[in-house]
């Protein structure tokens, strides 16, 4: 379980230190747009108040506070499927990579109302109309790696 703590803390730090910067040092929250190499990597602002990449995002208030309970029952029971039912390293890595970034957009939910979404990526004509941060890539990465990493073994 300690693979799982460090994942987990690296993520962290790097979503929170990340979002700091970008919405405070660099005051992308009035800026709102910094090309950076376009069309290929720009920060664009946006306040997801939903899930991943802005998914079910609602105008609701109380949904800040149903956000924040689903990603608390999520990160608990990830931490309650690695602990009873160990599958080796790569899973404990993918559980720290999610736990990690659901924790991140937590705070910020707790702290701004909504999750600091900041990085937009457009390739080859296509313009990408969403932004994400780092805790969403970790999410999505460790969910992923969560399915990839867990046996079929059937119980006797």
């Amino acid at each position: 379980m300690r693979i799982v703590f460090w994942v987990a803390t690296i993520i962290f730090v790097i979503d929170q230190v990340t979002k700091y910067w970008v919405v405070h040092v660099m005051n992308l929250a009035q800026v709102l747009a910094i090309d950076v190499w376009p069309p290929f990597l720009n920060l664009r602002m946006a306040w997801n108040t939903g899930i991943n990449f802005g998914a079910l995002a609602s105008g609701n208030p109380m949904m800040r506070w149903v956000w924040i309970g689903v990603a608390v029952v999520i990160v608990g029971a990830v931490i309650w499927w690695v602990w009873t039912d160990p599958q080796g390293r790569w899973q404990k890595i993918a559980a720290g990579l999610l736990i990690g970034g659901a924790l991140g957009n937590v705070i910020d939910r707790i702290v701004y109302g909504a999750v600091a979404d900041f990085i937009n990526m457009s390739c080859c004509g296509f313009t990408n109309p969403t932004s994400f941060n780092v805790a969403d890539i970790s999410i999505f990465v460790g969910a992923f790696g969560l399915v990839i990493f867990t046996s079929d073994k059937k119980p006797a």
